[in-house]
């Protein structure tokens, strides 16, 4: 059994376009990254869903962010049990190695992961209960923002909200590991909380004083 298959002429199309084009512009460009390594100024946690495009929303040149994606843009509590960790790996690098300045949690509306979290926790999703789901387990992260919004009665308030819990949740497990609380401390990191409405184009800063979402 052949394990891959070669790449769809489209993207062939598209990746000879791009070398001819942006490659080729700034080809100097590309060699001082290949030759002097990495240097983001931040690390950006977001979701993997394909409306997230957080590149786009900020401008970013190309080695400017340090970007982990993920299911629901969630970040997992401190755990050194020696499993397979890749979110805290990432989140170990960037800080220990490529010493970001800032780390950038960023949700999204009309998240499939937050929903998925939705149904799981109101007994709607039996499927995601099940110790063989991938997905349902790594949502067990963002329960404990569930009991923060489960009284909402509206229910896509309540969704809206529980997708911004995933951000605060994810601030919150942050701060569970003791590099990124002793940088902090030191003040060489700092955190932020954005949320972003994928419709309209809107994006919402964490407020941890008010305990709420701003528009910037």
């Amino acid at each position: 059994m052949k394990l891959a298959k070669p790449l769809p002429n489209y993207l062939i199309n598209r990746y000879h376009g791009w070398k001819a084009t942006q490659f080729e512009e700034n080809k100097s460009w590309y060699k001082r990254l290949a030759e002097d390594g990495q240097h983001p100024r931040a690390m950006v946690i977001s979701c993997c869903d394909s409306r997230v495009h957080v590149t786009s929303i900020f401008g970013a040149e190309t080695g400017e962010f340090f970007i982990h994606r993920n299911v629901a843009n969630l970040v997992p509590p401190y755990e050194p049990d020696g499993d397979h960790h890749g979110t805290s790996a990432a989140i170990e690098y960037a800080v220990n190695s490529l010493k970001v300045a800032h780390i950038i949690v960023m949700g999204h509306s009309s998240c499939g992961g937050v929903l998925g979290c939705h149904q799981m926790c109101r007994g709607e999703a039996p499927e995601l209960e099940e110790d063989t789901s991938f997905v349902g387990r790594w949502m067990d992260i963002l329960r404990p923002g569930y009991d923060r919004v489960k009284d909402i009665e509206d229910t896509n308030s309540r969704i809206s909200a529980l997708e911004r819990e995933g951000v605060v949740v994810s601030l919150e497990n942050l701060m569970t590991f003791p590099f990124i609380r002793a940088a902090i401390e030191s003040e060489d990191l700092s955190l932020h909380g954005l949320w972003n409405n994928i419709a309209t184009g809107e994006v919402l800063a964490f407020n941890p004083e008010q305990e709420n979402f701003e528009a910037i």
